[in-house]
């Protein structure tokens, strides 16, 4: 009886493992391609690709700047505050604004990545938590 009780312990501590490696792997991803002066006194463009695990919220955030959002791959949906959200493809670009709060969310069934162009205050955090 006992080693039953032990080997369903060991079942479950494998099977809680396994869950926690696959839930660990369900981050964003952000690789930084870019980053540069550029003519605009104060500020400069930075470029990274992100890459959003099936599902995968980001939370609502502003850039001190504009951002242009284009869809390498997947489908993403933007939610502006303010406007209607909208859903994008493989393909597809948004202009956000400086300073709206919006989330993107991964709304397909596998991974979706974008490519994303800031024009942003030189010397500021990238990305602001909306409150």
């Amino acid at each position: 009886m006992t080693s039953k009780i032990f080997g369903l312990a060991m079942l479950l501590g494998s099977a809680l493992a396994t869950f926690n490696v696959a839930h660990a792997d369900q981050s964003l991803t952000r690789t930084d391609l870019v980053k540069s002066d550029i003519d605009v006194p104060g500020h400069e463009v930075v470029q990274v690709r992100v890459d959003f695990p099936s599902g995968f919220l980001a939370a609502r955030h502003s850039h001190p700047g504009e951002e242009i959002a284009f869809v390498i791959e997947g489908t993403l949906e933007y939610k502006l505050d303010g406007r209607p959200a909208v859903t994008l493809h493989a393909g597809q670009a948004l202009f956000i604004p400086t300073g709206v709060a919006h989330s993107a969310e991964n709304v397909g069934k596998d991974k979706a990545s974008e490519l994303a162009t800031y024009i942003v205050r030189k010397g500021e955090k990238l990305v602001v938590p909306a409150k």
